[in-house]
């Protein structure tokens, strides 16, 4: 995984900030392969539905923005329970729990 512990602790406690207690976040895409190199920040959250909304989401973004000096973040938020989409079975599959 290509992130240091310093990126992960921010995010996870930027997301238990936001999303609760309960969140689940994954660290996935090319960041998952050590051999690589560059790439941006993929982040796949999985909270409670009443959290798993737009304004969750943007609040969670800007936490992020500033605790890592504007590195290229992508976040996609899912509901837990609900319907998995294609980027949600991607994500849970292939990526690293933070």
């Amino acid at each position: 995984m290509r992130l240091d512990s310093h990126l992960a602790d921010a995010i996870k406690l930027a997301a238990i900030e936001v999303f609760g207690d309960d969140v689940i976040v994954r660290l996935f895409g090319s960041r998952t392969d050590d051999d690589r190199r560059g790439g941006d920040i993929d982040l796949h959250v999985t909270a409670d539905p009443a959290a798993a909304d737009i304004d969750h989401e943007v609040r969670f973004r800007a936490l992020m923005w500033k605790a890592l000096d504007e590195e290229q973040i992508d976040v996609v938020v899912a509901a837990r329970g609900r319907d998995d989409r294609w980027i949600d079975r991607a994500a849970i599959r292939e990526g690293i729990v933070l």
